[in-house]
């Protein structure tokens, strides 16, 4: 899942700062918090925690907040606690990929994202407004 030019990580669950089940601690020390924004796609409500889905459409947004990743081990600690890397079995829930994220002001940068590998017809979509 290497790709060097993508510096960014993008967290719209758990790994928020100000999340109620905060795991922040994965990220305090490897990342630098940088701007909130949004990628295309809807979120649901998996468990006790957020998954999200890609979506084409432009009205379809997933806040969240972006950090510039300034040590790559951090992936490595993300993808344990997402259970996507080669210690867990296949499919996992979630796979890591690099989707563009769009700030305020009309920019856009390239971050990992963690989307959510399952099907959700049976999830209830969770709806925020930033």
């Amino acid at each position: 899942m290497s790709d060097s030019r993508v510096e960014f990580i993008f967290v719209y669950g758990s790994l928020r700062k100000a999340a109620a089940a905060n795991r922040y601690d994965l990220l305090a020390n490897s990342c630098d918090y940088f701007s909130g924004g949004y990628m295309h796609g809807k979120l649901y409500a998996v468990n006790h925690y957020p998954g999200a889905v890609e979506s084409a459409r432009h009205e379809d947004k997933v806040f969240g907040e972006l950090y510039r990743i300034v040590d790559d081990t951090v992936l490595t600690r993300l993808d344990d606690y997402e259970e996507c890397s080669d210690d867990f079995p296949l499919p996992h829930e979630y796979l890591r990929k690099p989707l563009p994220i769009h700030l305020r002001g009309g920019a856009s940068v390239l971050a990992w994202v963690y989307i959510y590998n399952r099907g959700i017809a049976n999830l209830r979509r969770i709806l925020i407004v930033s």
